[in-house]
């Protein structure tokens, strides 16, 4: 879209006919000088004079376009490009997600059949992270060990993505939940924006080189929000009639103590209804921006019409010379 930014210049457009009319011209009385000129002479006089009366309309035209192309680039045309929506202020929120060998046990069920807690885990953290508009995201992975997936990044399909393509035990088969709070802590440690971290796990602490408690203080002067998670049925649960062993190893205390530590809430999930519950909770107590914002370019354009009257007025100037020089 082309608009002026400052359009109230143009009721400079009259300026010089004002001038003309309301100012009264300084005529200078000079001799005459009278010196016998011969035929010739005189008929190149009336010549020349007829040549600077023609001019008058051209250097009138130029002078009146050289004026107007100035007022139209004081008023500074510019052209305004499409819409393009701002990321939102938000939150810098990092999922952290257990690969042990443990979250292969398949008691959760998922469009009526039976997957495994990781399969559940990556579905509903999917579109928990589709709804994340306005928030950095990242991805940490933790087994033997902790590490980090995806920075934060407002490219929240490809953390989906990548959180898609994580396989169990890929990051070793036990459970380092210190390592996985202290590596979020280092990563969110220099952001200005509000800091949460969600914590998935169905299992105890047993492996990494940090303990959670510790991990947890260091998170609580990051001022470092964090939401656990225990996922998993209940041991000895039931799957249609049938016994299932889960072999579930949960350390709910220490979740649960991670979690008052830093602000945050512990969440239990036995089954997909309830772990698609518990994300939705979270996204009611950390919402996003619900406003946004929209950023038009803007493109400059006074420099064309400044250059064409800097043209137009050297040709006015060199027309101005060469007729005095006629003269």
């Amino acid at each position: 879209m082309f608009e002026f930014a400052w359009p109230w210049v143009f009721v400079l457009l009259p300026a010089p006919l004002l001038v003309r009319h309301l100012v009264r011209p300084v005529v200078h009385s000079q001799a005459a000088l009278k010196v016998p000129f011969i035929d010739d002479f005189m008929l190149v006089r009336e010549q020349g004079a007829s040549l600077r009366n023609t001019a008058k309309p051209l250097l009138a035209a130029l002078v009146s376009l050289v004026w107007i192309l100035m007022v139209i680039a004081a008023a500074r045309p510019q052209w305004q490009g499409e819409a393009v929506a701002l990321p939102m202020e938000g939150r810098d929120l990092m999922l952290a997600v257990d690969l042990s060998g443990s979250m292969r046990e398949r008691d959760f069920v998922l469009d009526r059949k039976r997957v495994s807690r990781l399969t559940a885990t990556k579905a509903v953290a999917g579109e928990f992270i589709a709804q994340r508009r306005g928030d950095r995201l990242g991805l940490i992975l933790f087994g033997d060990r902790a590490y980090l997936q995806a920075p934060l990044t407002f490219d929240h399909a490809t953390v989906r993505t990548l959180l898609d393509e994580a396989m169990i035990n890929m990051a070793g088969k036990r459970t380092a939940l210190g390592d996985a709070i202290g590596l979020a802590v280092k990563r969110l440690r220099d952001t200005t924006s509000e800091k949460v971290l969600i914590l998935l796990s169905d299992g105890r602490n047993t492996a990494g080189e940090i303990q959670p408690a510790r991990a947890a203080e260091l998170a609580a002067t990051e001022a470092l929000k964090i939401y656990t998670i225990g996922v998993g049925a209940d041991p000895d649960s039931t799957f249609f009639g049938l016994t299932l062993d889960t072999g579930n190893d949960l350390d709910e205390a220490t979740l649960k103590q991670v979690a008052d530590q830093t602000g945050g809430r512990y969440f239990r999930a036995r089954n997909t209804r309830q772990l698609a519950e518990i994300y939705d909770e979270i996204d009611k107590l950390e919402p996003v921006e619900s406003e946004e914002r929209l950023y038009r370019p803007v493109e400059s354009l006074f420099y064309w019409p400044l250059a064409a009257s800097l043209v137009l007025g050297l040709v006015t100037m060199m027309l101005l010379l060469r007729r005095d020089s006629d003269s």
